[in-house]
């Protein structure tokens, strides 16, 4: 006789993915039931702060104080940020020690100080010729590029090319309604000539050196500065 193996039940997949987890509806009847339960416990402590006066006004004293403390700690951190902008100060050779981008993040700094408070660097790749955008006080915005000279004075000089980029996008792209060129070291006279005629400012070392150095902000240290776009307290 030929004896016959008993034949292999197949377990079904459904009842090994039964094993292995939960179903979909499981796993929503389980989130209800969290949520239920988390509503019960802040309806109960709800209740509870109802029915006991002396807690519920404490509880609102020690939410008062938390959210005073927080306002008191931004008020705090903007006041120190407005003293340590007031006593910013670069000297030159600090500024020639700084990288390309450094510069442009102190020229933002030096911009802020002078009451631009929404001051940005912008400078990088595809940049449009602008390394620093800032609206003054006085509703003007400063469309400013930045060429940094590690040698100072002794570095390359910024000749016409250089300001032809920043004449053709400073207003046509970035709507600047002033336009400025800063750097640490000197600029051709061409290039001086250059910006006169096109209405462009230009800051070489030795204005940096009184802007970074001391108080005064880069509008009253230049000449010709378009008039104000609004009457502020400053005017």
């Amino acid at each position: 006789m030929v004896s016959r193996r008993p034949p292999v039940r197949r377990r079904r997949r459904g009842h090994r993915a039964r094993r292995g987890g939960l179903s979909a509806g499981e796993r929503i009847g389980l989130g209800l039931l969290g949520a239920a339960l988390v509503w019960s416990a802040v309806a109960a402590l709800v209740r509870r702060l109802v029915d006991n006066p002396p807690v519920l006004v404490a509880a609102a004293v020690l939410a008062a104080g938390a959210g005073a403390f927080a306002a008191f700690r931004l008020r705090e951190r903007a006041r120190w940020e407005r003293i340590r902008q007031r006593g910013l100060r670069y000297a030159l050779p600090q500024i020639d020690a700084l990288a390309p981008a450094a510069f442009e993040e102190a020229v933002r700094e030096l911009m802020s100080r002078d009451g631009c408070p929404r001051a940005v660097r912008v400078g990088g790749a595809g940049d449009n010729g602008a390394d620093v955008k800032a609206t003054d006080p006085f509703g003007r915005l400063w469309v400013i590029q930045c060429k940094h000279r590690r040698a100072g004075s002794a570095g390359s000089p910024v000749g016409t090319p250089d300001l032809q980029v920043l004449n053709g996008t400073g207003r046509p792209v970035h709507g600047g309604d002033v336009v400025v060129l800063v750097t640490n070291g000197r600029i051709t006279d061409r290039a001086v000539a250059f910006a006169r005629s096109q209405r462009l400012h230009l800051v070489d070392r030795a204005l940096l050196a009184r802007w970074a150095g001391g108080s005064t902000p880069l509008w009253e240290l230049l000449r010709a500065v378009p008039p104000p776009r609004r009457p502020t307290r400053y005017s």
